[in-house]
């Protein structure tokens, strides 16, 4: 069995440089909420420009949520590397999300020398049913 991978910046120093590269987080107003060995959890909270015809959470969002949560966990583990880019992301809408803030929660499965390879949960805030699964990669700078 292997190590528990280790962060090597918090939550705030992480939020910090996503703010700073990527105005987007901003408009979104994303907040990484924690970073912990393996896991970073991002929140985006509810506003009206989310939803879509059926008065549910629009799949952009939902998309812009895995990708943010990805970017963070990675991040956390490997530090100031903003040129470290989504080269996959594959995303299964599971259940209705209710208006309400985003969660996601992205977990490593494999962090190599060039490529990391990443699990995200999203839910709905209050609730543990999963809206979204999602898998992708990131290439990393070398």
């Amino acid at each position: 069995m292997s190590r528990p991978l280790q962060p090597v910046l918090d939550a705030a120093e992480v939020e910090r440089i996503i703010s700073d590269g990527l105005p987007m987080s901003s408009f979104a107003q994303m907040a990484v909420t924690e970073v912990k060995p393996g896991s970073a959890t991002i929140r985006i909270p509810f506003r009206d420009w989310m939803i879509r015809p059926g008065g549910t959470i629009a799949g952009p969002v939902l998309m812009l949520a895995a990708d943010s949560a990805m970017y963070a966990v990675i991040l956390a583990h490997i530090g100031d590397q903003v040129m470290a880019v989504t080269s996959s992301l594959t995303i299964n809408f599971l259940s209705r999300p209710r208006p309400v803030d985003v969660v996601a929660e992205g977990r490593i499965l494999k962090l190599g020398r060039r490529l990391a390879v990443v699990e995200v949960l999203i839910k709905s805030d209050g609730d543990d049913t999963l809206v979204a699964h999602v898998t992708g990669s990131y290439a990393l700078p070398s």
